[in-house]
């Protein structure tokens, strides 16, 4: 892809996204709140369901039909390779467990990434009507006042630059994480309990929501001491394009890493230092 051809493959991908996350997210709504909703328990102990399964073979076959030749890894199917360069990481749901509790404070996530770079990121919340995307170089942007129409629809309403919070100052800041097992099982209770007493609030408005919030200004910090690539994919070019940063517990601005670290920016160089104790 020449340099000529980068933006215009991303805005397609972006678009496309948009959509795809849409029409994954109004199946997850059929389910969403159901009494005879079939959960199961992985081995890793977390939880899946039909409505999983099914939002990531709309995606998967979405993706196959209009760009055949990029690669897909989604939570539940695995990898599939590809010859495009470009990447796309899938999580149907996040946040299964708010999910299947009738909590709303789930959403479907797309990232895409060409060569190692992160270009496109999606995080839609259906049962909130809200959607924030971003596009490498082409800003973060905020839809809300969604409303589904019961089948595959959502209505439209206008778009709003997202932008995250002036606040500066770590006392004055809200703090959100997923769950606290995860600072338990990667023996880091020490950086939640300096986290809270470092920062002004603590909410538990975890998964992608807490990414969302401090994306819109309405956080400043989210942290994920564990974290999969489906989760982290959309989350960087999201933030970074919202002015904020992600990187990883040790700072790096990766994906991959296998930790979380989501600011306003003004505020990373000091979270990341709570974090790390120093």
């Amino acid at each position: 892809m020449s340099p000529e051809q980068a933006p215009v493959a991303t805005t397609k991908r972006l678009e496309f996204a948009i959509a795809a996350a849409k029409a994954a997210g109004a199946i997850t709504l059929r389910y969403f709140q159901d009494g005879a909703l079939r959960v199961e328990t992985k081995l890793d102990r977390s939880v899946v369901t039909e409505a999983d399964r099914l939002a990531e073979r709309q995606l998967r076959n979405a993706i196959a039909q209009d760009f055949p030749d990029d690669a897909i890894v989604g939570e539940e199917y695995g990898a599939k390779a590809g010859e495009s360069g470009w990447t796309w990481y899938l999580d149907p749901i996040d946040g299964t467990q708010a999910f299947v509790r009738g909590v709303p404070l789930f959403g479907t996530l797309i990232g895409a990434e060409y060569r190692g770079e992160s270009k496109v990121g999606v995080i839609f919340l259906p049962a909130l009507g809200e959607i924030v995307y971003a596009a490498r170089g082409q800003g973060c942007f905020w839809e809300r006042g969604m409303h589904w129409d019961g089948l595959c629809g959502f209505s439209q309403v206008a778009r709003t630059k997202a932008e995250v919070s002036a606040i500066s100052d770590l006392k004055s800041a809200l703090f959100c994480t997923t769950w606290m097992q995860s600072f338990v099982a990667t023996n880091r209770v020490d950086v939640f309990s300096r986290l809270c007493e470092a920062t002004g609030v603590f909410r538990g408005w975890g998964d992608c929501y807490g990414y969302a919030l401090v994306a819109t200004g309405r956080a400043e910090i989210m942290v994920d001491p564990q974290l999969s690539v489906w989760d982290a994919a959309p989350m960087q070019v999201i933030l970074e394009e919202a002015g904020g940063l992600y990187t990883t517990f040790e700072g790096k601005p990766d994906i991959h890493g296998g930790s979380g670290v989501a600011t306003n920016g003004r505020l990373h160089k000091s979270a990341l230092a709570v974090i790390k104790g120093s």
